[in-house]
């Protein structure tokens, strides 16, 4: 099978892709009840049950994880002796944000300026759909030579840990050669790109209460302790004047070795406003990939409008904490929770809970199928050379994996360039990099069958 041959044939399935990316799209499948009906996660579900049925895959079942969420799973015999191969995506996306400020209704998949977009396009719908595009590219060309699994996680996102403990519950169930997590991105567009490493995160939600209720403030207020007052003062404090993240006795000082990212570079890629200046200190692969990083994700206070004359009582945040490889996500969690209690002002009474987290990963950059990949890409790519990042977001499942299956091989790459925008508004996935993509996987476990 030439890549010839196998790239045309790709390009004959993307219209299948971009409506069956369509139908994914659709389901707003946020895994947050508080938010969206868990029945819109449940039909997405069964959507990729029938999907993976419908290709010839075994076994296949929605499993239901410890965490109220579902994960699909499913198997594709190879040839007698193949090596197995788990191909990894996920279908629960982040909520759409304000759908006002979307330029098309996040939950329609839409064509414009040559990109695909939608919520979820790229974080991970579009994961899984090219899995499915390199195994029937493979099938179009003598079939898939591997033993195939399929999981696709329902609460990624949330990273409530239900398919961690699913799996190691049941540690048979995933078993692998290789894995292959469709989750990451190219360092930028047309630039083939291996991640080796991922930051694991710690969530808290940090609640401050100083009064019985709410004070006029007229009457009240300069003597009565502001709650909110002391919630931003808790805040300020996990940051240094520069931005650099400051949490007592959790060390900030690491320098990554790898592939740089040019400061203009990434200022154009986060689009950040003319004269604004990046935070920080160190190059920006130290701050992205090798530190600790902070971020406030959200404060329960009164909005702007309608909001009284009153001293406030209560105020809480959620407060996201990414943490580097070589640095416990549970420790860092205790640095945080420490430090959030020790700087609330005025004796304020204060409550810091645990809402999520899962660990650093790194990946092993030098095994045969690193290799197979990069050649793979490089095909793909027209020649262009596989790049070897880090990553700065997180995949909780990684570290289980590679716990339950240390021999596997771990390859983590996917569609989440920079102007993808993930978790942003207006996502996006290129129906270029997403066929460019499908075709190095195809490449990918043809070649890895032939050296295992």
């Amino acid at each position: 099978m030439a890549h010839d041959e196998l790239a045309h044939t790709m390009s004959s399935l993307m219209p299948q892709a971009q409506r069956e990316l369509a139908e994914l799209v659709a389901f707003r499948s946020v895994a947050d009840p508080e938010q969206f009906p868990p029945s819109e996660c449940e039909a997405a579900a069964r959507w990729i049950v029938d999907t993976l049925r419908a290709e010839g895959f075994a076994d296949v079942q929605a499993l239901d994880t410890p965490d109220g969420t579902q994960s699909v799973y499913g198997l594709l015999p190879g040839p007698p002796n193949a090596p197995t191969v788990l191909l990894y995506a996920h279908y629960d996306v982040q909520p759409p944000l304000d759908e006002d400020a979307w330029d098309s209704p996040p939950f329609e998949l839409t064509e414009r300026e040559g990109r695909w977009y939608g919520r979820g396009a790229a974080d991970c719908k579009g994961g899984l759909v090219m899995h499915l595009l390199a195994l029937r590219a493979l099938k179009a060309h003598g079939g898939v030579p591997v033993t195939v699994k399929v999981i696709v996680e329902g609460s990624e996102e949330q990273s409530t840990s239900g398919l961690e403990q699913y799996a190691e519950a049941h540690p048979e169930l995933l078993t692998a050669d290789a894995i292959l997590i469709g989750d990451c991105g190219n360092f930028r567009a047309g630039q083939p790109t291996l991640v080796s490493c991922l930051r694991g995160a710690t969530t808290v939600q940090v609640q401050v209460d100083t009064l019985e209720g709410n004070l006029h403030s007229g009457l009240f207020g300069g003597v009565a302790p502001d709650a909110l007052a002391a919630l931003i003062r808790v805040l300020d404090s996990v940051r240094g004047e520069d931005g650099s993240t400051t949490i007592d006795g959790l060390p900030a000082e690491a320098s990554w070795e790898g592939l740089e990212y040019p400061e203009e570079d990434f200022v154009r890629d986060a689009k950040v406003l003319d004269g604004v200046e990046l935070i920080g200190s160190g190059s920006v692969g130290d701050r992205l990939w090798a530190r600790p990083a902070v971020t406030v994700l959200g404060i329960d206070c009164p909005p702007v409008v309608g909001a009284t004359p009153s001293v406030q009582a209560s105020a809480r945040a959620l407060v996201s904490l990414r943490v580097p490889p070589g640095m416990d996500s549970d420790t860092a969690n205790e640095a945080l929770t420490r430090h959030l209690e020790s700087h609330v002002p005025w004796g304020a009474k204060v409550t810091v809970r645990k809402v999520g987290g899962g660990q650093p990963f790194q990946a092993d950059v030098h095994s045969p199928a690193y290799a197979s990949m990069a050649e793979a890409m490089r095909q793909a790519y027209d020649g262009t050379e596989m790049a070897v990042v880090g990553m700065g977001g997180s995949i909780p499942l990684c570290n289980t994996l590679a716990t339950l299956y240390p021999k596997a091989e771990m390859l983590l790459f996917g569609l989440s360039e920079p102007e993808a925008q993930i978790h942003a508004v207006n996502e996006s996935v290129s129906p270029d990099e997403l066929e460019r993509l499908s075709v190095a996987e195809a490449l990918f476990l043809r070649e890895y069958a032939r050296q295992v």
